[in-house]
């Protein structure tokens, strides 16, 4: 018997036979339960597999600690994207998913931690969906990413991400030879419905490659 996934996590068994599985990552504060249904929206039918962040900032789950407001505990992050790589890979095996079809859909600390995952652990996740992302740390090595199509969403008037973050997020993807697609809105740093209409069609076109 596989170990038993070191994450509270919820899972939602799949309804359709893409053996597709979203891997969706909460923004802070928030927890397992709160991306199910943008996941559900985004891809019906498709398995969740949806983690809670294990540290808190004042009492608020998050993927990983921050010494401010945009600045991150880069140590940690490192570290706590290892322990979530792990985790994907333990419930994987624990849940019969198709490791090859692997999609992170992750929100603000959540795009972050997914955005840290591609970065240092190419070939885990499929593709993803990075809505509110920045850049996560700097790179000592280009990792391969050649044929991983990355969708970024992000805002001109994020309060929280500057636009030339946003950008240069998506030029170290593009360096690392990922499929990126940054779409801009006029919007703040929470999501838009057409956003997620976006992703919707964005996510289709995506799955019916891998099938």
């Amino acid at each position: 018997m596989s170990p038993e996934p070191e994450h509270t996590h919820r899972l939602v068994p799949a309804e359709d036979g893409s053996g597709v599985t979203l891997l969706t990552l909460h923004g802070t504060g928030a927890n397992e339960d709160d991306l199910v249904p943008l996941g559900k929206e985004l891809l019906p039918g498709a398995a969740i597999l949806s983690p809670r962040g294990k540290v808190l900032e004042n009492g608020m789950p998050r993927f990983f600690r921050r010494l401010a407001e945009g600045v991150f505990d880069e140590e940690d992050l490192v570290a706590r994207t290892h322990e979530l790589a792990a985790f994907v890979e333990s419930a994987v095996e624990e849940y019969g998913l198709d490791p090859a079809k692997i999609v992170a859909v992750g929100y603000s600390n959540g795009a972050n931690i997914a955005a840290s995952l591609l970065l240092l652990h190419p070939g885990l996740l499929r593709a993803a969906v990075l809505f509110r992302s920045m850049v996560p740390f700097e790179l000592e090595t280009t990792p391969d990413l050649a044929g991983t199509p990355v969708l970024m969403a992000a805002a001109t008037g994020d309060q929280i991400i500057p636009p030339d973050n946003a950008e240069r997020l998506a030029g170290l993807l593009k360096e690392a030879r990922a499929e990126v697609s940054l779409k801009w809105k006029q919007a703040g740093h929470a999501l838009t419905y057409e956003e997620v209409e976006e992703a919707r069609a964005w996510l289709s076109e995506v799955i019916t490659d891998l099938s």
